[in-house]
């Protein structure tokens, strides 16, 4: 027996009570036989997130991140991987090393949640043609990644204002990404023929789209990586289009099991974790 946990772990955000991460990396750690490792969710703005960083001793292996820490943090590391560095956002911080030789590394796990979270809906070894993208924010850099890795680099986003989409605009540059960017207005009537559409917006945003699609016809994938309400308005529309939809709660569950084997060294035990989050969410097994 120990005082506490020798190995520490923590989802950082502004609010964060609302996170699913901890039922997410304790399930991993219970099923893994990690009885001296801990996961808290800590409150943490963006203004306390310098000290707090400076503050952690060698318990801690890592840290996950929601917005708008995920930029906030880049700063504040030693290392940040190519990934995270061309996506511009980091939600996953690696600690390694104790003292002055202490090291933090910054990683980007949402881009392994978005390829596998679409790889359930479109089948092994499928590769995506065309795509439209819902919003342009940090959850939208990391689509265009996901869908670079899934084949498609022309991908249409759809944004309220061009003028204000300047951070995804050079994120695509570092990808090498040359996304097409046209109104959210006109999503409606297009993105039924997109191979791939992935909403990013916030919560219920989407619904005038859903709305519109009443009477058209989709064909492809759909993940809102809104999952709350359960189903989205979204989701509803785009299965009664004709279309798949994936949970977002699935790109929220593969990150996660990235994480766990970047930060603990053992392969995530996908089954258990999922089973642990469907049965937070109150959902039927997915499969």
């Amino acid at each position: 027996m120990t005082d506490g946990p020798l190995h520490r772990a923590a989802v950082l955000g502004h609010p964060v009570a609302h996170s699913l991460s901890p039922v997410l990396h304790r399930a991993a750690y219970a099923a893994l036989g990690l009885d001296d490792w801990a996961y808290d969710a800590i409150d943490v703005t963006e203004e306390d997130l310098p000290a707090f960083v400076a503050s952690l001793d060698g318990t801690w292996a890592g840290l996950s991140l929601t917005m708008p820490l995920k930029q906030a943090v880049i700063p504040l590391l030693d290392h940040v991987e190519p990934l995270a560095e061309v996506v511009g956002a980091v939600n996953t911080v690696l600690l390694h090393g104790t003292g002055s030789g202490r090291m933090l590394t910054g990683a980007n796990t949402d881009v392994h949640g978005l390829v596998t979270a679409l790889g359930e809906g479109l089948g092994a070894g499928a590769r995506v043609r065309t795509a439209a993208v819902l919003g342009a924010g940090a959850t939208a850099a990391s689509t265009l990644a996901a869908l670079a890795q899934l084949g498609c680099t022309t991908p249409v986003v759809h944004v309220r204002s061009v003028a204000r989409a300047g951070g995804l605009m050079r994120a695509a540059h570092r990808m090498g990404v040359e996304p097409v960017f046209r109104s959210l207005d006109d999503a409606a009537a297009v993105i039924g023929r997109a191979d791939v559409v992935v909403s990013t917006l916030p919560p219920r945003a989407a619904d005038p789209i859903a709305a519109a699609l009443a009477g058209t016809q989709a064909h492809g994938v759909l993940l809102d990586a809104a999952y709350d309400p359960r189903p989205t308005a979204l989701s509803v529309a785009w299965s009664a289009a004709g279309g798949v939809t994936v949970p977002g709660e699935r790109m929220l569950l593969h990150q996660a099991v990235e994480q766990v084997r970047l930060m603990t060294g053992r392969p995530g035990p996908v089954e258990v974790m999922s089973d642990a989050l469907e049965a937070r969410l109150g959902v039927a097994p997915h499969g």
